[in-house]
Parts: C-alpha cells; sequence; structure tokens
C-alpha cells in the first residue's frame, strides 16, 4: 500500500514538460511495446554503452542521457514507449540532422506508431517561404496569442517517416516551448494510437455483417414457428453469440484505448488556444474533420456489437420459452402417465388386499378346525363342523381389520415422511 501510494503522489511530476530553448529541434519516436519493458531496457542499456554511461534501473519509467548536443528522453507509456530527442535545429527548416540517436545502430523495441519533427525557430523568416515547403492540400496555420507562436503543418511524412511541424517563435520562454513542444508530440503521438482502432473496425465490419444476416435467417425462420427444429436453432444461435463474444472481445481494449487517446487530443488542441490564420484551416479544425469520422466509425462498430449481443440475447430467451413449454408439455404427458400407474396398482393392491384376506382366513378356519375337532373327541356333544363354519365369518371379519389397521399405519407413516 505505502509503495502503491508513493506511485500515485508521483505519478503528476513522472513526466514533467521539459525546457526548450530558441532555434531547437526535436525528434520523437513512438514503439508498441509488444515484448514488454524487457525489450525497451536492452535497448536503452545499448544506448548507454554507446555513451559511456551506466544502464538505467530496469523498472524506471523514464530515462534522460546526454546525446552529442542535446538530450535524450526516452519515457514508458501503458502500450508504448516513446524517445525524444532534442538539438540545435539545422540552418534551413527541414535540412537533414546528423549525428541523432536514431541511425543504423538503433534497434526499434518494437512496431512503429509514429514519428514526430518540431521545429522551433524565431519569427523573422518569410512565413510564404515556410508554407511552400507544406503540402498546400492540407497545410494548418493556428495562430496562438496566448502562447506567442503559430505553429505550420500539413501533418504527412518526410522521407524518414517523421510528421513535420513548425513552430514560429514569437517571444516564448523556455518553459512555455517545452509545454507547446509537448502538447504537439501528445497530439501526433496519440491521434495516430486513436485511428488503431479504425483498422480493427473495418476488419470486423465483414464478420459483424455476416453474423447480423445470419441471425435475420435465423428468427425468420423463428417467425415461421418452426418449433421441432428449436434445438437445432438454438445451437445456431449459441454459436452466434460465442462468436461475438470472441470478437467482442478482441476489440473490447482497442476501441477503448482509442476513445481515451481520442480524448487526450482533443484536450491537448483545446489546451493549445488556436484562432485561424486568414486564409488557413486550424490544426484543430483539420483533425475533427479526418479524426473524427475514425472515431465515429470505431463508436458504431462498438454499437453494432452491442445490438447484435441484445438482439441473440432475445433470440436465445424466445426459443428457450419454445423449448420449456415443449418440457412442461412433456412433464404433463409424463405425470399423467405415472398418475394412471399410480391408479393401476393401488386397484391391484386393493385386489391383492381382497385375496390376502381371503387366504389368511382360510388358513386361521383350517387352523381352527383342528382345535374343533380336538374339542369335539374330548366332549361329543360338541360339533366340530358347527364350531368351524361359525367361526369363518369371524375370521374374515378379524383378519379384514387386522389389514385395515396395518394399511392405515402405513398411510400414517407416509404422511410424516412427507
Amino acid at each position: 500500500m505505502a509503495q502503491g501510494r508513493a506511485e500515485a503522489l508521483g505519478e503528476i511530476h513522472a513526466r514533467p514538460h521539459l525546457p526548450v530553448g530558441p532555434d531547437r529541434a526535436i525528434i520523437q519516436l513512438a514503439f508498441l511495446t509488444e515484448g514488454g519493458s524487457p525489450v525497451d531496457h536492452a535497448v536503452l542499456c545499448d544506448l548507454s554503452r554507446q555513451r559511456g554511461i551506466a544502464a538505467p534501473a530496469r523498472d524506471a519509467q523514464h530515462v534522460i542521457m546526454d546525446w552529442g548536443a542535446g538530450k535524450l528522453r526516452w519515457e514508458r507509456h501503458t502500450e508504448f514507449s516513446t524517445y525524444l530527442w532534442d538539438c540545435p535545429a539545422p540552418k534551413e527548416f527541414g535540412a537533414p540532422i546528423s549525428n541523432h540517436p536514431f541511425g543504423d545502430q538503433f534497434k526499434a523495441p518494437g512496431s512503429f506508431v509514429s514519428g514526430v519533427r518540431i521545429e522551433v525557430r524565431r519569427d523573422g523568416g518569410d512565413m510564404e517561404t515556410y508554407l511552400d515547403q507544406f503540402d498546400k492540400v492540407s497545410v494548418t496555420v493556428s495562430d496562438l496569442p496566448s502562447t506567442k507562436a503559430t505553429v505550420i503543418t500539413d501533418f504527412r511524412q518526410d522521407g524518414d517517416g517523421l510528421t513535420r511541424i513548425l513552430i514560429v517563435d514569437r517571444g516564448m520562454s523556455d518553459r512555455v516551448r517545452g509545454a507547446l513542444c509537448q502538447r504537439l508530440i501528445d497530439i501526433e503521438t496519440y491521434r495516430t494510437l486513436a485511428t488503431l482502432g479504425l483498422a480493427l473496425a473495418r476488419s470486423q465490419s465483414p464478420d459483424i455483417r455476416r453474423m447480423e444476416d445470419r441471425l435475420t435467417a435465423i428468427t425468420s425462420d423463428m417467425k415461421r414457428e418452426v418449433r421441432e427444429s428449436a434445438d437445432e436453432l438454438l445451437s445456431q444461435v449459441t454459436s452466434l453469440a460465442a462468436e461475438l463474444e470472441a470478437s467482442a472481445a478482441l476489440s473490447l481494449y482497442r476501441f477503448g484505448a482509442s476513445r481515451a487517446y481520442y480524448a487526450i487530443v482533443r484536450e491537448r488542441i483545446a489546451a493549445l488556444g488556436e484562432t485561424a490564420a486568414p486564409g488557413h484551416e486550424t490544426l484543430g479544425s483539420f483533425l475533427d474533420k479526418r479524426l473524427g469520422p475514425a472515431m465515429r466509425t470505431c463508436q458504431s462498430m462498438e454499437e453494432r456489437q452491442a445490438s447484435l449481443s441484445r438482439k441473440l440475447s432475445r433470440a436465445t430467451t424466445l426459443i428457450r420459452s419454445w423449448i420449456d413449454v415443449e418440457l412442461e408439455r412433456q412433464n404433463s404427458a409424463l405425470l399423467k402417465s405415472m398418475n394412471r400407474r399410480v391408479k393401476l396398482q393401488l386397484r391391484l393392491q386393493q385386489t391383492v388386499e381382497g385375496l390376502s384376506v381371503a387366504a389368511i382366513s382360510y388358513y386361521v378356519v383350517g387352523l381352527f378346525s383342528y382345535l374343533a375337532k380336538t374339542a369335539e373327541h374330548e366332549w361329543p356333544t360338541v360339533s366340530a363342523s358347527l364350531l368351524t363354519g361359525l367361526f369363518v365369518p369371524v375370521a374374515i371379519i378379524s383378519t379384514w381389520l387386522v389389514v385395515r389397521s396395518i394399511r392405515k399405519h402405513h398411510t400414517v407413516d407416509d404422511e410424516d415422511v412427507d
């Protein structure tokens, strides 16, 4: 708990804006960390050996080291890491920069996400000369009155795969330059990460469409009340639901991350406080028109998945209700059959009881006849046949009463058990 509290308190100071001096160039590369932190640590160890310094700790979240005329800064994020290097700006905007750490000796720690090259130059140059080096179709010009700067970019990549951004400095302090550069870097990095969900949404669209068509066919069969095939329909709906859940689980993190990254982009754009330069589009409006539809596509795919999941759930419930009704009907028929069997068993039991009374009475009368014959032998005036005949109804009634008593006793025991 103490360690978690320390991390929580230190998080707001984990990535401070570094001061940036005038006439500087900044290059940042962002990579997905599919291999985890050990891969980044290996790259940092290799860079440290090149500079002849100690390797950073394995649990480090950010590292700063001197590199040539500038500094190399590494940061670890949730699913990506960034390598930023600042140096003096070349004499001309867009000119090649040498002695940077991202040459042939640099080993990328993962898939390349985005790269940005920012140049900060003092005001005084010809603005049209700067604009001529950008694509006239997509160039954006944003005046930042509160920051005393103008930002120019076309969001296109140069020969090194870097998005070029020019900051015209009209009297910013080092801290303000650093904060502005960080905002622009965040906009470029997070807008690229946000669009990763678009490719996933496009790849899943045919599968979702196929599942929607299949569900339509199943519900059409259900409308025709094909109850005898309810088990088969339930199997098909369950299979579709499992496929949809697998697809949704695959895209859950990516779509959620895209929303979060897009929110960061919008926050960074709002923090710029930009105003439109005459005859040009602002950075924010450019991204809103191009990044907004991509995010709405991701949102639409999430909504389609959720809607299809609800429809599959309702179809499953309906089919199960058919199956439950059929099971109730079968159970009712089974109970009726068992009831008939119980009645037959009761009649058979009553018949057996009657025969049992007759059989037991017969044996009791037989035993009594032996006693009567003994009495006739001792007392000749006594008739054994008469005594036996008189005893017959007594034996039958007594036997019947005994059997009835035993049956009542069993009935009481059954009620106590229930």
